[in-house]
């Protein structure tokens, strides 16, 4: 093959990687999901999705994304520990009578952790069992019954995911992804957003490396963590007042996969701040 030919060979290829029109999202609907009742141990959050969409008029489509708050699907699994059986240790009493706080979510916060990755100005953050760097393990009161119980996160949060989307596949003949998440602080930036914590059905990264922009620039370092972003979007509509505690996110075209969380978790080696 001539250097001419090989040439135009390549560039033909380097094109078919650049964004094309259908690849972009236009136009996208986030659907709340409102629920009136409380969220039990053993409910089937399929059958009250469902229901709620149902009372809007609205059914489950074909490219539909399910967003769900954690603490539904912890309800649902028994999730809650009554902080009166909490004995906190002579550590955790110390740490909350200097800040004011609880000892018993304290002490919750630091079983429910693998590591303490800092502890300073009142402010616990841990990393979790599941690998999540974030406050207090996730341990949550707000949101349960006025501070009798303290919530934790799922034991594992994309069998959750994964358990849900198959319920909704079984009422609905449809593949829904579903993305759980959880409100996380963020270093260097004040205020809370929505991460992805469990995850089916999806890839939780679209990874743009090697394609080239409008401009003929080939990308390095696109990757793109779209569920996070998925997650955060969801935020905007599931209020933590309203009691809105899942989402259908409506036109995204997502990459269908079975879906991994830790593929969005940095590992330690590579982790310049830890």
């Amino acid at each position: 093959m001539s250097a001419p030919s090989r040439i135009a060979k390549q560039r033909a290829s380097e094109k078919d990687k650049r964004p094309r029109s259908n690849d972009l999202h236009p136009e996208l609907r986030l659907i709340p999901i409102a629920l009136a009742d409380e969220i039990k141990k053993g409910d089937s959050l399929a059958d009250k999705f469902m229901q709620a969409l149902k009372q809007c008029g609205l059914l489950f489509e074909t490219g539909d994304i399910l967003v769900v708050k954690h603490k539904v699907v912890s309800k649902t699994e028994g999730r809650m520990v009554d902080l009166a059986t909490i004995k906190p240790s002579a550590a955790s009493l110390a740490w909350a009578r200097k800040y004011q706080l609880d000892p018993r979510v304290i002490e919750l916060a630091l079983r429910e952790s693998r590591a303490v990755i800092r502890r300073k100005n009142g402010v616990l953050i841990t990393e979790t069992r599941h690998g999540f760097i974030c406050a207090n393990s996730g341990v949550d009161v707000s949101n349960v019954d006025g501070g009798r119980h303290a919530l934790l996160l799922p034991a594992n949060p994309d069998r959750s995911a994964r358990k849900l989307q198959r319920e909704l596949k079984k009422r609905t003949a449809l593949s829904i992804p579903v993305l759980i998440t959880d409100s996380f602080g963020r270093p260097w930036r004040e205020g809370l957003v929505d991460f992805c914590i469990g995850i089916a059905g999806m890839k939780a990264l679209r990874d743009d490396r090697g394609r080239r922009d409008p401009q003929g620039y080939k990308l390095q370092a696109s990757l793109e963590a779209v569920a996070d972003e998925l997650a955060s979007a969801a935020a905007l509509v599931c209020g933590k007042l309203n009691r809105t505690p899942a989402c259908v996110i409506r036109g995204f075209r997502y990459e269908p996969a079975g879906g991994r969380t830790r593929d969005l978790l940095r590992p330690a080696a590579s982790d310049l701040f830890r």
